[in-house]
């Protein structure tokens, strides 16, 4: 599975962005699909994730009620809808694939091991 994630940019504190995973060789619908993005001299950390039927979707304490996930099968594409931004919301942004569907059973969906496909990252700047 190739996953090509794109939308980031620079926005200002309060502002929002929309990034998007494109899958560009395989379906997506039987995966569960996870954000995790990456600070400077931080760890990779999960975002949230969102199950392959679109009926589960877990977020991070940090984004929680600021950012929504969702999917579109038939277009093979994830969205991350941001809003509220931070400045502590600047890193690069990934998306990724779970063949073993953690998000749908609820275990180990924050888990980077759990996700065995990865796109590369698109770059989010907030400006305070």
């Amino acid at each position: 599975v190739q996953l090509q994630a794109s939308g980031g940019g620079l926005v200002q504190a309060g502002g929002s962005l929309t990034l998007s995973c494109a899958a560009s060789t395989h379906t997506i619908s039987s995966l569960d699909m996870g954000w995790f993005r990456q600070a400077p001299g931080k760890e990779r950390e999960f975002v949230g994730s969102v199950s392959w039927n679109a009926g589960s979707t877990r977020y991070a304490d940090s984004v929680k009620g600021r950012f929504t996930i969702s999917r579109d099968n038939r277009k093979k594409t994830v969205y991350l809808q941001m809003n509220s931004l931070k400045s502590d919301d600047t890193a690069v942004y990934y998306c990724a694939a779970d063949r073993h569907k953690t998000t749908y059973y609820g275990r180990a969906y924050s888990t980077k091991a759990s996700y065995e496909y990865w796109g590369q990252g698109t770059q989010v700047t907030v400006s305070s």
